[in-house]
């Protein structure tokens, strides 16, 4: 049974926008941080953003502050990365992630569980 069901990848062309949301089975959300991170291919896997339990704040890598921005909806256990101005460097998997604190997951670590990933690919 899948805990954290991502969706919203594809495939399109540089410079358009994607939604990916991330909705949560359980109602850990509500008491952790969340986060997304990505791994593209032939490179580790990288944190993109993460946002606190709250949703008041939020933290990003430096490669996309500015384009993309992480949400979350309380009611409905979910998360959303909005990412705009996409790039080809932007194109990986991307991983939902459900941890203990949102600045951990900003430093990499303290991840509790992971989704399967949803593939996005940004062309030229």
């Amino acid at each position: 049974q899948e805990l954290l069901v991502e969706s919203g990848g594809g495939s399109v062309q540089a410079g358009a926008s994607l939604r990916l949301s991330c909705a949560d089975s359980t109602l850990t959300f509500r008491n952790s941080g969340m986060g997304w991170f990505r791994q593209a291919p032939g490179k580790e896997r990288e944190f993109v953003a993460s946002i606190t339990w709250s949703g008041s704040m939020a933290y990003y890598v430096d490669s996309v502050k500015g384009r993309f921005t992480i949400s979350k909806d309380y009611d409905k256990n979910t998360i959303f990365l909005q990412m705009n101005s996409l790039k080809p460097e932007d194109t990986a998997v991307y991983y939902c992630t459900v941890g203990q604190d949102a600045v951990a997951l900003s430093r990499g670590y303290g991840v509790d569980r992971w989704g399967k990933g949803t593939l996005v690919t940004v062309a030229s």
